[in-house]
């Protein structure tokens, strides 16, 4: 091999080397405080499928026009989120085949049943071959996070919206959080 081939092999290897070595930036580490973290977590906080049967009254047999659930959301008491909460995105989706409207209102209470915040909302109608999806978002930013904060239980209230049509179908409720957090 010639001295040329040796030189040139040498002289790429030294623009490598300096063109690695010449991207290092300075690093200021005086900086690592304003450094944070935003990690986001999904979850799903109530699901349920009813249909007229649960409408029935089973003490008078009769029709019930509002009916309820509610559910304990244990894990906003842990002190990671009460610590490092920031912002909540709750979703709330309604697939409904009945001929009827409904009017919904979700309640997030505290421990002692006092209201930290409220979303209502109407249903639309639908049909057994045409299901109606209604949803809802509702954003809390960190102006407002202490309501969920101080938040234990969740009440989901459906009131039907009596027609002439007969009262048959099927009502499916889907509820999620989002939850932001920040470090």
């Amino acid at each position: 091999m010639s001295p040329q081939y040796h030189f040139y092999r040498f002289f790429i290897l030294l623009l490598i080397l300096l063109g690695v070595t010449s991207c290092v930036k300075d690093v200021d580490l005086s900086q690592t405080e304003d450094i944070s973290l935003q990690p986001k977590m999904q979850t799903d906080l109530l699901i349920f499928d009813i249909d007229q049967k649960d409408f029935i009254d089973p003490d008078t047999n009769l029709l019930r026009t509002v009916i309820k659930d509610t559910v304990r959301l244990e894990f906003l008491d842990d002190s990671y989120i009460q610590d490092d909460l920031d912002k909540v995105e709750f979703s709330f989706r309604y697939i409904n085949t009945f001929p009827q409207a409904f009017n919904t209102s979700i309640y997030l209470l505290s421990e002692n049943n006092q209201l930290q915040r409220s979303v209502d909302f109407k249903v639309q109608p639908g049909s057994a071959g045409n299901p109606v999806t209604t949803e809802i978002i509702d954003f809390i930013d960190t102006d407002e996070i202490d309501q969920i904060k101080r938040s234990i239980k969740m009440v989901v209230e459906v009131a039907v919206i009596s027609n002439s049509d007969p009262f048959v179908g099927e009502l499916k409720f889907q509820s999620k959080g989002l939850f932001y957090f920040v470090f």
